[in-house]
């Protein structure tokens, strides 16, 4: 008998509502499609833009603008000629120095300045920081092809090389990454339906979601109200995918149970959006608001990447529930096509989740306490390594996973001159001091030397020095360290320039790219203590107002922090043991949990809700094991797609991106596959009704529930 079904409309308005949807979204997509090609004017990788203005290397940054004439970046260019340099060297390289000096966007050009070794010469050049520095960059690499020295090896070394090559390792992002995801997404769809047609629905859903959220967050970072960085981009476009397909999963799942029980697409379609817009709503609203946590970060990057999260989830959320069910309520059962769901009497329905999932839910429900018992001595011997995670921060030679001049220059650049040449450590001080502050600095271990900038080239042998540039009664010392400028002993040694400098006078400032890199960190590791737990109280609150309980919320967070930590415990083992990383970035923990936690819980509320429903109708105990056989393979598919999107991460060669694709698909693996299978239902049946307490579920006296409800 067809199960009964929400009021009726006439056919007509349903499929004329459906066309008007699915036309706005064309619309949407037909403004969002291009977006793809001019998203990268408005993405910014400047380290610096990372930092808030309060950070005392962001400070400096500003202030070097008044001596050099604008904001620059510094690139060096590295000659080398093994077993000795010859008497004509110098002078050559001082003609490629001018060519140098006539590419638009270099502002000074200093040098060359010969090593001690006698074998090198190098060219520091300042690039004003307003112009495309990549573009500056291959125009000096160009130069160098054109009329290189013959004998001499030569690279454009430096802190802008290093910083072209990041951003052309990003080049992926808007074609291969998508691709690659777009693929896996599709192949996992085929598997998992057995159908052409429905795949190719769900893809249309997700990139609709994408084509939105791009469209928004390109508004956003147009008008200055975000920054927008080639992590963000490849992040919103991994969300928008997989999350679009995991609410569609979850839409077409209760759409084919409704297909079962009712005779009319359309009331199946109806009937679907009913049951499965809270969940949605309530996994959307989880995860939108744990990524906006990150505006309290004090790194501009991760407030950037809070909205652009948000973006992504809100129009996954969006597409989900109403292009997908306006495109199936067109085609109909020929979605599933050729294994179309057909009407059956209520008493030929299959039992729900099939074999496996009902073998599996009868282990739970025999043997709840020794499941979830033994899962967690497993979570939590895999939680051990969490202790071997080196995430203190990675050079800067070392984020780019593939081969480049930069990094090969900078290893060249240390054999010949001091390892910190060309990326000096900034001084701001009161002209008044300049001479107590660079004996000061000088007397500090890695510090070469010590040298206020004159604004004019160097002094001609036997000539006495330029007096030093002061503007505001201040002036600027560059101190060259002897260690590489992106080391720790780098940032050890700002740390303790800041130290002893600020005693000769407290309004010393003290910048530069080891700075940069040692404020960031420094900001990193505040936000660990500060986001996280606003998320978990965040994440406590939608669970209780969904669940109606105190109980189940603690339960489930518990659970999804239990999986985080064993994740980043294999994390850590593989990074150092399998793939050889020099560590992880100090923000890859806190975009890890971020991610792993909402979608985590994602799961649970996908598991959950069911289980509550379920729970209503049969009891509490068979209500957990009907939901369990529910949701199993929609939930199992739905992490295995979600881990495939952010496994495509991998293919774009930055560490950071590397580590975020591993750390997400292991742990929604790891979620899925035990978390939510095992732990979480076995540990619901072990507490009992109190699992639902404060509310009426969890307050209802218990009976003896019939033997055959407990496997239904």
């Amino acid at each position: 008998m067809d199960s009964a079904a929400p009021r009726r409309l006439p056919r007509a308005v349903v499929v004329i509502a459906a066309v008007l949807v699915v036309a706005a979204w064309m619309v949407v997509a037909g403004f969002g499609g291009p977006t793809f090609g001019t998203i990268s004017d408005v993405t910014n990788n400047d380290q610096a833009s990372y930092l808030p203005a309060t950070a005392e290397s962001t400070k400096v940054q500003a202030l070097e603008k008044r001596f050099y004439g604008s904001d620059s970046i510094p690139a060096t260019v590295l000659f080398v000629r093994d077993g000795g340099l010859r008497s004509d060297d110098t002078v050559q390289v001082r003609s490629l120095a001018q060519r140098f000096g006539g590419i638009d966007g270099i502002t000074t050009v200093q040098g060359p300045i010969p090593s001690k070794d006698g074998d090198a010469l190098q060219v520091i050049v300042a690039i004003d920081a307003a112009v495309d520095g990549t573009m500056v960059v291959d125009d000096m690499r160009s130069t160098l092809r054109e009329h290189g020295i013959d004998g001499m090896r030569s690279w454009v070394t430096g802190p802008a090389a290093i910083a072209a090559d990041f951003g052309a390792g990003f080049a992926g992002i808007d074609g291969v990454l998508l691709i690659v995801a777009l693929a896996a997404v599709f192949v996992i769809l085929l598997i998992v339906y057995r159908s052409l047609l429905l795949p190719i629905l769900v893809l249309l859903t997700s990139a609709f979601a994408l084509t939105g959220s791009i469209l928004v967050v390109y508004f956003m970072a147009k008008e200055g109200w975000i920054t927008v960085t080639g992590q963000s981009r490849g992040i919103l476009a991994i969300l928008a995918i997989g999350a679009a397909t995991d609410y569609s999963l979850l839409f077409v799942a209760r759409y084919r149970e409704g297909l079962l029980r009712r005779r009319s697409h359309i009331a199946a379609v109806l009937g679907a959006w009913r049951r499965s817009i809270e969940p949605i709503a309530a996994s959307a609203a989880t995860v939108v608001l744990a990524v906006l946590c990150l505006g309290f970060s004090d790194l501009n990057s991760n407030k950037g990447l809070g909205p652009v999260g948000a973006a992504a989830i809100v129009f996954a959320f969006l597409a989900a529930v109403t292009v997908l069910p306006a495109m199936l309520a067109l085609v109909g059962r020929a979605a599933f096509w050729p294994v179309v769901p057909r009407f059956r009497p209520e008493q030929d329905l299959p039992a729900a989740g099939g074999r496996l999932w009902g073998a599996v839910g009868r282990l739970v429900d025999r043997r709840p306490r020794t499941v979830w018992i033994a899962t967690a001595v497993v979570l939590g011997a895999l939680a051990t390594g969490l202790f071997g995670l080196q995430a203190s921060g990675v050079p800067q030679t070392d984020l780019l996973l593939t081969p480049s001049q930069s990094v090969a220059g900078q290893k060249q650049l240390a054999k010949h001159f001091d390892a910190g040449s060309g990326s000096p450590a900034v001084i701001i001080a009161p002209a008044g001091r300049a001479d107590d502050v660079t004996a000061a600095a000088e007397g500090i271990p890695h510090v070469s030397t010590a040298e206020a900038f004159t604004g004019a080239g160097p002094a001609a042998p036997g000539a006495p020095a330029p007096d030093p540039k002061v503007v505001d009664g201040t002036v600027l010392i560059q101190a060259t360290l002897t260690v590489a400028a992106d080391s720790d002993a780098a940032q050890s040694t700002v740390t303790t320039l800041r130290e002893r400098l600020t005693k000769v006078d407290p309004s010393i400032l003290v910048g530069g790219t080891s700075a940069l890199d040692l404020d960031s960190k420094a900001a990193a590791q505040r936000d660990l203590r500060t986001v996280i737990p606003i998320v978990l109280a965040v994440i406590f609150v939608i669970l209780a107002l969904l669940l109606r309980s105190l109980v189940a919320p603690l339960l489930l967070i518990a659970s999804v922090a239990l999986s985080y930590a064993a994740t980043l415990g294999v994390s850590a083992l593989f990074f150092d043991g399998v793939f050889r990383f020099a560590g992880a970035d100090p923000s890859v923990p806190l975009f890890g949990f971020v991610f792993l936690v909402a979608l985590g819980v994602d799961y649970n509320i996908f598991l959950m809700t069911r289980v509550r429903e379920e729970s209503k109708r049969i009891g509490h105990r068979p209500g957990v094991v009907a939901g369990l056989r529910a949701t199993g393979g929609m939930i199992t598919s739905a992490g295995i797609v979600l881990a495939a999107t952010f496994a495509a991460l991998a293919t774009v060669p930055i560490l950071f991106l590397v580590q975020i694709a591993f750390i997400v698909a292991f742990g929604v693996l790891l979620d899925t596959f035990l978390v939510r299978s095992l732990l979480v239902p076995a540990l619901a049946i072990d507490v009992g009704r109190a699992f639902w307490w404060p509310s009426r579920l969890g307050r209802r006296p218990r009976t003896a529930e019939p033997a055959e409800a407990r496997a239904p």
